[in-house]
């Protein structure tokens, strides 16, 4: 099992037909949840599962499904649209996390893309930040050129 970036296939699908809006404050809820590096997470993922979600060994910082992450309205950078995320911390946490999925919660926990972190990630009673890249052509989390 492992964990690969992508964009999940269904997801490139769901777009067409107008199933997620990513529009900030009025479009959709998205959530960003943690995994194993026993999950298998890539472009064939279609839906958030519990299925090798990270558990949380110390304190409250994680739950399962993960935390919401804050949406920023999409906009083109040149011809490519990019959407991006505000960066989310799990403080006080304890975990090893290889990857993360994010889904949208709104519309029965649909899968958007696949993160793998390229090894795992462990804090111990620290904080755990995700910090998105750049909202651009080259470097956004969802992109469509």
């Amino acid at each position: 099992m492992s964990i690969s970036s992508a964009i999940c296939n269904s997801f490139k699908q769901e777009i067409l037909v107008g199933t997620h809006n990513f529009t900030a404050s009025s479009g959709n809820s998205f959530k960003l949840a943690l995994y194993t590096s026993s999950a298998s997470l890539g472009a064939g993922t279609t839906a958030y599962s519990t299925s090798n979600e990270i558990s949380n060994t110390s304190g409250s910082a994680y739950t399962a499904g993960g935390k919401v992450i804050t949406s920023v309205t999409p906009a083109l950078d040149g011809s490519t649209a990019c959407c991006d995320f505000a960066d989310v911390s799990f403080t006080s946490a304890s975990f090893t996390a290889n990857g993360c999925l994010i889904y949208n919660d709104t519309q029965a926990d649909k899968a958007v893309c696949a993160v793998a972190f390229g090894s795992d990630k462990t804090v111990s009673s620290g904080t755990f930040t995700i910090q998105f890249p750049a909202a651009d052509a080259s470097n956004a989390i969802v992109r469509i050129a």
